[in-house]
């Protein structure tokens, strides 16, 4: 048993300060998940033991240190011969570990159903304690049906293996495998037409010279890359390792970003690097769209975990903290601010669950319509994460910009996802692009917005605008517009569907302009409703 620390300090005794959380329980814990995930057909067992053990102190302990400790890379060894290998700091593995063991990269492709929305809470839940190392088993989940459609089954057969095998040494030596991407180059950014690495034909495999100005997870046994083929881009599979030594992948340096400390992203150079063609020559941007898709998803998903952990981190704070007598939860302004803000999240957690679920289903109306809804999810719940995440530390004062509560580490989290698989206007000129060249998409958009109808009087209203103002084709510059009034819209209608306890004052403070452009427009009598209904105590 640990000795408690001393309160009396002779100078003074430290009182009304709340006791740091033990042991949480991550899906116990959130009645909100429960019903959602239910919703669409989750499994509960496998995420519930997920939940229970990111929730452990142990877990928290591990994440500070994997984000005190960011990786460091290692170009060369004593005698000046590449490496290029980076060196993470052991509570990354360990994350690594355990996630790799729950299935976070497999389940969607094993034949329990609901395998996409049971991944969809495993994100939710990782995202609440450590996102740094969601980024490689993202896009090792995501890159299975690229790689499945290519007849690389001898790599997509270790990718779903269970075991996290993070050894220098070729694929077909390894328990488990990661799969990287890297698509963006310092020229292009988004625009990846304009990207000029080149390759070259060598026998069965080609060979690439170029640079990729972001590359995500480094130390990946693999990655999904695009180049120039003198037929268009092309995709290619760069393994990180061959048979007979390294492949001629440089790792140039590190980058030295905001948040997602404890994860890499590295700028590298291919020098010749040998590549395997997935697809036609000048199909890759079609090809690799596929995994764009799927990462997506997560991208939707990460941040309504973030928010969740920045208003539970909030929550317990202001339910053992008091002021003028009275605890901060008591405090009418207080709930207001808490209860709005939790409307935000449970609406986001709503809306990406609602699309995991369409990504489970098999019929070309439902891929149509989550090729749009993953865009216009992924918009949303990434333009309230900052804001949510900033109000919830506001809440602890002081002790909210310390680095010894999680909130400066969510507060940096919390763009990422944001910017990660195209940022604001990217993602919106999609949802777009995927309306005009997908009608299915629309016409499914159509039929879920209605199946709603009758649910609430706010929410009817509401349609009957969002129709009048878009009945025939959206202007770009409305574009942002569009998705934010039609991702409110969605998330309602899935909480009205869902017959949740808070989908009328969903529908109520977030489609009728009764409020201010700022948190804390809630009646009591509705504070009272969310927050009951999402947090204990």
């Amino acid at each position: 048993m640990t000795m408690p620390p001393r309160s009396d300090l002779g100078t003074h005794v430290v009182t009304n300060q709340p006791e740091a959380a033990g042991d949480r329980d991550l899906w116990q814990d959130d009645p909100v998940l429960r019903q959602l995930a239910g919703g669409v057909g989750v499994n509960a067992d496998p995420v519930a033991g997920y939940g229970a053990l990111m929730g452990t102190r142990r877990m928290r302990d591990l994440a500070r240190d994997a984000n005190r400790h960011p990786p460091e890379l290692q170009q060369f060894d004593l005698a000046g011969r590449r490496l290029d290998e980076v060196r993470f700091h052991p509570a990354y593995h360990a994350f690594m570990q355990a996630s790799t063991a729950a299935g976070y990269h497999a389940v969607a492709w094993e034949p329990a159903p609901a395998g996409h929305a049971t991944h969809a809470c495993q994100v939710y839940l990782a995202s609440q304690v450590e996102p740094g190392h969601c980024c490689p088993l993202t896009m090792t989940y995501a890159s299975v049906p690229v790689l499945r459609r290519a007849g690389l089954g001898d790599w997509a057969g270790r990718i779903l293996s269970r075991d996290y095998d993070p050894s220098v040494q070729p694929m077909g030596q390894k328990a488990g495998l990661t799969i990287g991407m890297a698509m963006t180059e310092k020229q292009g950014g988004s625009d990846i037409r304009t990207n000029l690495t080149e390759a070259r034909p060598d026998g069965e495999m080609w060979r690439l010279t170029g640079h990729k100005w972001f590359c995500s997870a480094p130390m990946s046994d693999g990655f999904l890359t695009l180049a120039q083929t003198g037929q268009g881009l092309g995709c290619f599979l760069v393994p990180r390792w061959l048979p007979e030594g390294r492949n001629a992948i440089n790792i140039q340096r590190l980058k030295d970003k905001l948040g997602n400390r404890a994860n890499a992203s590295a700028e590298i150079e291919y020098a010749g690097a040998r590549a395997i063609p997935i697809g036609a020559p000048g199909d890759g941007i079609r090809t690799i769209v596929e995994m764009v898709h799927h990462t997506r998803l997560d991208t939707a998903l990460a941040p309504c975990g973030l928010m969740r952990a920045a208003l539970r981190e909030a929550h317990h704070w202001i339910a053992h903290r008091t002021s003028f007598q009275k605890r901060l939860i008591d405090q009418p302004l207080m709930r207001a601010v808490f209860a709005d803000l939790a409307l935000d999240w449970i609406g986001a957690l709503a809306l990406g669950l609602h699309v995991a679920g369409r990504f489970d289903r098999a019929t070309p109306e439902d891929r149509a319509y989550a090729r749009l809804a993953v865009a216009i999810a992924k918009y949303h719940a990434n333009k309230l994460c900052p804001l949510v995440t900033c109000e919830a530390m506001e809440m602890l004062g002081g002790m909210g910009y310390v680095e010894d509560t999680m909130m400066p580490m969510l507060y940096r989290e919390a763009p990422l996802n944001g910017i990660w698989e195209g940022s604001g206007n990217v993602i919106c000129l999609d949802a777009l692009r995927s309306l005009r060249r997908e009608p299915l998409a629309a016409e499914v958009l159509a039929e879920e917005l209605d199946a709603a109808r009758g649910f609430s009087t706010d929410y009817d209203a509401n349609l009957n605008q969002y129709r009048d103002r878009w009945s025939g084709e959206i202007p770009e510059a409305e574009a942002r517009w569009f998705v934010e009034n039609t991702a409110l819209l969605l998330s309602a209608s899935a909480l009205l569907r869902q017959g949740h306890t808070v989908a009328e004052v969903f529908a109520r403070t977030r489609l009728t302009g009764a409020r201010g452009r700022f948190s804390g427009a809630l009646a009591d009598a509705a504070a009272d409703q969310v927050i009951g209904a999402s947090f204990a105590g």
